[in-house]
């Protein structure tokens, strides 16, 4: 039997959900919550620590491994991290610098990147790396029975850990928010991590998944795979054809002033909503790769008309690698 643990946050999202069960013998913990006491301290109460095993993570969001070093040092388990998260740890320098490029073709000036640099350095993003731990995708022990499924889009590390006749999704299927692609470095290549195109992919993933109690990383349990899907898509669709509306602006951030109104913001709003117009302006350069991920999993009709009209829509652009 798999139990959920719901701890509260400071984020937007609200309350994050880590899970618990007993797997071939062994007690697992699927997410930790965010670095704060009352995260601990629902960890103590609710789970035996002496006897946990096993600690596996959906992605290296801090909200969801934030107790990553106090569990390894608080007790024996084994920690296990998504591969790419993994390198981005390893290559943190690297990516950091890389991606400042990218928001420097976007529009954000040298400044910004100053500010939003030290932000992420200050441990408000990413969690303390701790000396031992191993990788989901080709660690985990086979008698816990699980399969690891790459689902990227919100990040691209994201991974949906399949039981049974369930699956812990992390921030993958969540109701009734619209999952930002954080633009990112893809460190296999050196180049723009491909949200738009992943997104697609995993689309036909997660459909895999009807049939499944999905176990999210926020809000309430999922009732229905297919409606979070068109919830998504239609969320995409709507912001695809405000970003139209600017076919002049080739800055990202004049064009997020435009969508969200001018003033000051933190610099981790700007990256989000600059992640947000990259997808999209994806989206609209390629229009094509969503339908025929939607087609294959059955869901092109519900939205087909929205989709058309967006697709459609004068103001069309891409953005380079």
């Amino acid at each position: 039997m798999i139990r959920q643990h719901t701890i509260d946050t400071i984020y937007h999202v609200g309350a994050v959900h880590c899970y618990s069960g007993e797997l071939g013998g062994d007690l697992v913990l699927f997410d930790t919550g965010p670095p704060t006491r009352g995260a601990r301290e629902c960890l103590r109460q609710e789970i035996d620590l002496a006897r946990l095993k096993h600690v596996v993570v959906t992605h290296c969001h801090i909200d969801h491994c934030g107790l990553i070093s106090w569990l390894v040092q608080q007790t024996g388990a084994t920690l296990y991290l998504p591969y790419r998260d993994i390198l981005k740890f390893a290559r943190h320098e690297e990516r950091l610098a890389k991606l400042a490029e990218l928001l420097l073709q976007a529009g954000f000036d040298h400044k910004f990147l100053e500010v939003f640099r030290r932000e992420l350095d200050e441990g408000e993003v990413f969690a303390q790396l701790p000396d031992r731990f191993q990788t989901v995708e080709s660690d985990l022990p086979k008698h816990l029975g699980l399969e690891v499924v790459a689902c990227p889009g919100h990040s691209q590390s994201d991974l949906v850990l399949v039981g049974p006749d369930w699956a812990v999704t992390g921030d993958v299927l969540l109701r009734g928010i619209f999952q930002v692609p954080l633009l990112d470095i893809d460190l296999e290549t050196g180049r723009r991590f491909r949200n738009y195109e992943a997104y697609c992919t995993t689309l036909g993933k997660l459909a895999a998944l009807r049939g499944r109690r999905v176990l999210p990383g926020h809000r309430t349990s999922i009732d229905s795979i297919d409606e979070s899907i068109l919830f998504y898509v239609g969320k995409l669709l709507d912001r695809a054809a405000q970003l139209t509306r600017f076919p002049q602006l080739e800055d990202v951030p004049q064009i997020v002033d435009q969508l969200f109104g001018g003033g000051q913001r933190e610099p981790f709003f700007y990256y989000l909503k600059a992640s947000e117009i990259i997808f999209m302006r994806d989206f609209l350069s390629d229009p094509d790769q969503l339908r025929m991920a939607l087609e294959q999993i059955g869901l092109f009709e519900p939205v087909a008309d929205k989709f058309l009209q967006t697709a459609k829509s004068p103001g069309r652009a891409s953005v380079s690698s």
